[in-house]
């Protein structure tokens, strides 16, 4: 892939994370434990691992928009260093936020086939956090489908290097 396609891509994810770094900033700043547990009564442990995973999911995503600006400032186009990023990306949110390490949600692979929307709780989840995974779903499902290539792509030029 050319120089100008990865740039391209790399401003798209840009925006992409802006977008999304501001709506986990939003819900994050102005949600509390007591404030979920007012919408639904439930699991307090489980809703504070939904708000750590939220969490890490803005700092992942924080991280990786830093790395796409240092790129896109850089005078001088560093190919290598933006493929290695959009891998990053595709690891570090994209797969995270599908299916986090925490399992407090989870894919579900059938949705795909059903229209349905794929993020499935492990437990019943206040309704706050439902239309926040929903709202993003879409977003992540576009990138994740771009991203794709940079995933394969990477890890061949790795195994041949090696």
């Amino acid at each position: 892939m050319d120089n100008t396609m990865i740039q391209s891509q790399l401003v798209d994810v840009r925006n992409f994370l802006e977008i999304t770094i501001s709506e986990l900033e939003t819900y994050l700043n102005e949600t509390t434990i007591h404030e979920l547990k007012q919408e639904k009564q439930g699991d307090e442990t489980y809703y504070k691992g939904l708000l750590s995973t939220i969490r890490r999911l803005l700092v992942n995503s924080e991280y990786c928009l830093e790395e796409c600006q240092i790129i896109l400032k850089n005078t001088t186009f560093h190919k290598a260093a933006a493929e290695k990023t959009l891998y990053q990306i595709f690891h570090g949110c994209v797969e995270e936020f599908f299916t986090p390490r925490s399992d407090v949600w989870y894919e579900d692979s059938r949705s795909a086939y059903t229209g349905a929307h794929a993020i499935r709780f492990q437990k019943e989840a206040p309704d706050s956090v439902d239309r926040l995974l929903k709202n993003l779903e879409g977003s992540f499902q576009r990138i994740r489908e771009e991203l794709e290539f940079y995933e394969t792509d990477y890890r061949t030029k790795m195994t041949q290097s090696n």
